[in-house]
């Protein structure tokens, strides 16, 4: 078991000072995963507020994918005579190509200008645009910032009555928070993402994954469990419920774990963390150090 523990400690610390814009003790393949689905989120949610009209002053959330640039520029001189809801749209416009060019800071302020252009009573626009605010803060390694963001976003959801967004916004607290050292808000932020969405399986496998680095092994693997029964194809848990398995000394149950990650996707970056640790196992009989 000790031998696999410097491969988890630099796994763990993967982000906290280099290029990561999430920085974090997450494991990376979870760190990883959370940028994917930061942009993916970025982009999809912008449908939220209906298609823009086809002109070509505030047309370019259609061509964002292939022209963010120019999109952002198209973006820009909206946002310079847009009122109401078109200044709603051309923010959230702008945000979204910012996004994907990688301007993380200029894609916050941005979509901070959507959000304050939304109406007051608009709860779930204004909780959305936050929460895009603080992903595109916390991209751009400002989790101070990401926390002043969301904090108003997740009084929106819970006003909205949008648990899945509420769970949504809780995690990215939770990602915050551990970046900042804060881990014990960050559980009662990871608490509070399973009660809203009690089905978020994100939200139980990053459960498990800090109370497996707080060295609460019970409560980890059964937040893991919880987290297998939501997403049992979902490479990450597989990873994760193995670490936990060789910290509580079930070496053959971890190998079990990694080995199906394995199987189930095994040209994914996850199956070559699964191979190294396996590798580092040893096969089954292997005597510990």
């Amino acid at each position: 078991m000790p031998i696999l523990l410097p491969l988890m400690l630099m796994q763990s610390t993967l982000g906290a000072g280099g290029s990561s814009p999430y920085a974090s003790a997450l494991p990376r393949e979870i760190v990883e995963k959370k940028e994917d689905e930061a942009r993916k989120r970025n982009t999809e949610s912008a449908q939220f507020a209906g298609p823009l009209p086809l002109r070509p002053e505030n047309g370019c959330l259609l061509a964002v994918e292939s022209d963010p640039e120019r999109s952002a520029e198209v973006a820009r001189k909206a946002l310079s005579s847009a009122q109401g809801r078109e200044r709603v749209r051309a923010g959230l416009c702008l945000g979204v190509a910012l996004a994907d060019l990688d301007r993380w800071g200029e894609a916050s302020a941005a979509f901070v200008q959507a959000r304050d252009a939304a109406d007051a009573g608009d709860h779930r626009s204004r909780a959305r645009l936050g929460a895009m605010a603080g992903n595109a803060a916390l991209a751009n390694g400002k989790a101070g910032e990401a926390l002043g963001l969301l904090a108003p976003a997740a009084i929106d959801a819970k006003a909205a009555s949008d648990g899945a967004l509420g769970a949504s916004i809780s995690l990215d607290r939770a990602r915050a928070l551990v970046s900042l050292g804060q881990n014990g808000e960050a559980a009662t932020a990871l608490a509070d993402a399973r009660t809203a969405d009690p089905d978020n399986a994100q939200a139980w496998l990053l459960s498990a994954t800090l109370s497996r680095r707080e060295k609460k092994l019970i409560e980890a693997q059964s937040q893991i469990e919880k987290a297998a029964q939501l997403a049992p194809r979902e490479p990450e848990v597989g990873l994760e419920a193995g670490v936990i398995a060789v910290l509580g000394g079930r070496d053959d149950a971890a190998r079990r774990s990694w080995n199906a990650v394995v199987a189930m996707s095994p040209e994914s970056p996850a199956a070559t963390t699964a191979r190294e640790y396996l590798a580092q196992l040893g096969p089954e009989g292997t005597p510990k150090p």
